[in-house]
């Protein structure tokens, strides 16, 4: 063989072989290479695809037992750049992650704005991230046209100090809140309207008032809404309104009046219980409008927000509480209401468990100061349960801001597991001092009082006219008529009193100095008729009648509720005719106190009339009759605190005394019935009080404590009055 020829050959064999492995080992980087970009490509569009809804239903519903972390993995919308909260995949979304509202409801207008900072940080430490607070209406315009956004009813500063604190908020904007709040937030003069408004319908002389007010406070609020830089994350619409009526049309004129103020962004919703009749009556389908549920504590959660999700749009019900009842509301006459620690955590960590959302009623009561305390009623109106002045509530954080209990302890530690950041350090509780013993005086005799008023303010009319209509909406009214006395005892009939009638008789001045005597009391819920004694006056026998009003309903049928004498009185199946209507108001929470000759001589020590008109041979205000009652009278007293000493909360102790209003200072502190109960002791707070001296004004409409004394002292006390009340025990 030639060799050139082999080596040609072998060359041309080694040349082939060497062309055909590089073709090769090109394709392969190729493939190599298309691979890799592909893997590239899937890579840069799974947030796309995670972004996506899911498919299916049963996944979803998995998600709910997922811990935090698993979920955001899972869920994550795309970034966005502005402020956001939505619902979306049946969850809310705080700036594109899934958000878990761990809300409580918190009442500006029951907490001095001295001590808003103090209670919400409690609640921050008791694992909330979400404030919801109603919006009373009563408290901002409790005249026509009388706008008030001061002192506690300072709603932006609220609002403001709770984005300061990093707390979110869900606001109820009414118009009609409930809340155990006098007419359910309504204002009062909505019923001296001729012819009467139809409160919470679409009858155009309510929503022409409902127009104005919302004209004014949804403009103040809207610049703090979520989107707008603020901390309002939702706005409610009325409240549990399947519980009352149907009328669609009022709540549909609802929300077009808040999207025109708040724009489409904004989540509107209802609260309702978790039945069918009272969400099929009072959600609002079909308006872009969340439907939340409340139900009573240990119910089963889960089936409700199940049922819930039929009356929202697919994918837009998250499962929320609204109302978690950490406690239960308390009327006089019955045992504090008190609910197990171990039992309200457990039923809370049944939502939280599976991602539910909450808000706590109430994570803080607070006080129903002044005279803004609501009222039910039962099977009619006259079955009438006014509130008490205290609205602890049973909640964890107390009447007073105290956390060191077994409540907060227990909820702190379920809402712990679930929170997305550690909870802060829990404050202590206040300080609270009892100044001790506060000598009283008798400074004043109603009736005395009387010839000092205006003849301007005094209303005559042939009928007893309802308070609303004299231009007063809270405090007392005395009527005053007279009748021709028979031989023996004459019989009064008032058929419809609201709430609580005082009846006194009297001659003219010339028999016995016109000394009033105490014949009996008529009240609302278990009205009788009362026997007149004959008073062998002269002429007609003077009847006077000191009506109180006890605060208006709040929830109901009966909601409606006016004040004063409300019908026809008889004496003897006679009508009486010729009435005098005189005003006794007294100042309410957040008025300040204006010129008032009954108040203004009250609270100053001063020598009784001469006329002496309640005085008796005994030298009493009034003889001693049917219960020892001395009648309507004003004592004051003073005591002391020391410029060396911190001033703190404190507790004013009624024990002994019958029943009555109090001022401290000149603020309205509340109501007190002790013989009631089981309220013995009135709230406090510090910021109410100040070094060197300070002033306690009783009107007590009953009879004093013999020694006329009152106690300061450092605790709460809810063990008055009869014991064979009912508990309200949940």
């Amino acid at each position: 063989m030639n060799r050139s020829k082999s080596l040609a050959a072998a060359t041309e064999s080694t040349s082939k072989s060497i062309s055909t492995m590089a073709r090769k080992r090109s394709s392969k980087w190729k493939l190599i290479f298309f691979v890799l970009l592909f893997v590239l490509a899937f890579v840069s569009f799974l947030p796309v695809f995670a972004s996506l809804p899911s498919v299916s239903s049963h996944s979803h519903d998995l998600h709910f037992h997922l811990p935090r972390h698993q979920r955001e993995r899972q869920h994550r919308r795309p970034k966005i750049d502005v402020r956001k909260f939505e619902i979306a995949e049946d969850m809310f979304w705080k700036d594109g992650k899934p958000f878990q509202i761990i809300g409580g409801d918190l009442h500006y207008f029951r907490v001095l704005p001295e001590y808003w900072e103090d209670r919400l940080l409690r609640a921050k430490a008791l694992g909330l991230n979400t404030i919801q607070t109603y919006i009373p209406w009563n408290l901002h315009e409790p005249e026509a046209g009388k706008l008030v956004f001061e002192g506690i009813a300072d709603l932006v500063s609220f609002l403001k100090l709770c984005q300061k604190l990093d707390l979110l908020v869900m606001l109820r904007a009414g118009p009609y809140i409930c809340g155990e709040w006098d007419l359910g937030g309504f204002p009062a003069w909505l019923l001296s309207i001729h012819p009467d408004v139809r409160l919470r319908s679409s009858d155009p002389a309510y929503l022409q008032k409902v127009e104005g007010w919302w004209g004014v406070l949804l403009p103040k609020v809207a610049p703090l809404l979520y989107g707008n830089g603020g901390p309002i994350i939702m706005v409610q619409i009325e409240n549990e309104f399947g519980s009352y009526g149907d009328d669609k049309a009022y709540l549909i004129h609802l929300v077009k009046l808040a999207r025109g103020h708040f724009g489409e962004d904004i989540i509107l919703y209802t609260t309702d219980g978790g039945s069918r009749e009272t969400l099929e009556k009072g959600t609002i389908q079909g308006h872009g409008v969340f439907a939340a549920v409340d139900f009573t504590t240990g119910d089963n959660p889960w089936p409700i927000f199940k049922l819930q999700k039929e009356f929202n749009s697919p994918g837009k019900s998250p499962p929320l509480s609204s109302e978690f009842y950490t406690g239960w509301l308390t009327h006089w006459s019955e045992e504090m209401a008190r609910t197990n620690a171990d039992f309200t955590a457990a039923a809370l960590e049944k939502i939280m468990l599976r991602n539910g959302s909450v808000v706590l009623y109430m994570a803080h009561g607070g006080t129903n100061f002044g005279f803004y305390n609501g009222a039910n009623t039962g099977v009619d109106e006259s079955d009438y349960k006014p509130d008490l002045t205290s609205y602890d509530y049973d909640a964890p954080i107390t009447e007073s801001g105290d956390v060191e209990n077994a409540k907060f302890k227990a909820i702190r530690r379920v809402l712990g597991k679930y929170s997305s950041v550690s909870l802060p350090l829990v404050p202590p509780n206040n300080k609270k001092t009892g100044y001790g013993s506060i000598q009283l005086k008798r400074t004043a005799f109603l009736f005395d009082l009387l010839d000092e008023i205006d003849s301007a303010h005094i209303v005559e009319a042939e009928n007893p006219t309802a308070m609303e209509y004299l231009n007063q909406m809270f405090g007392f009214v005395l009527y005053v008529s007279e009748y021709a006395a028979k031989t023996g005892r004459s019989k009064l009939v008032i058929p419809k009193v609201h709430d609580r009638a005082q009846v006194f008789i009297s001659c003219s001045p010339e028999v016995n100095g016109g000394q009033v005597s105490y014949v009996g009391t008529i009240e609302r819920w278990s009205n009788q008729a009362i026997g007149l004694p004959n008073a062998k006056c002269v002429s007609n026998t003077s009847l006077f009648i000191l009506v109180e009003n006890m605060g208006r309903v709040n929830y109901g049928a009966y909601i409606f509720d006016r004040k004063g004498i409300l019908s026809s009185v008889y004496v003897d199946g006679r009508v009486l005719k010729r009435w005098k209507m005189i005003s006794i108001p007294f100042h309410n929470l957040n008025e300040v106190p204006k010129f008032n000759p009954v108040i203004q001589n009250a609270s100053e020590l001063r020598k009784v009339s001469t006329r002496k008109k309640l005085e008796h041979q005994s030298g009493h205000a009034f003889p001693k009759a049917e219960g020892d009652l001395e009648g309507p009278s004003f004592y004051t007293g003073h005591f002391s605190i020391d410029i060396t000493t911190e001033v703190t909360d404190t507790y004013i102790s009624l024990r002994g005394w019958g029943k009555g209003i109090a001022f401290i200072n000149e603020f309205n502190i509340g109501r007190y019935w002790p013989t009631s109960g089981p309220q013995c002791n009135l709230y406090v707070p510090a910021p109410i009080l100040r070094h060197g001296e300070n002033v306690l004004v009783i009107f007590e409409l009953e009879s004093p404590n013999p020694k006329l004394l009152v106690e300061s002292v450092d605790k709460p006390d809810f063990t008055c009055g009869p014991r064979q009340a009912s508990v309200h025990q949940l």
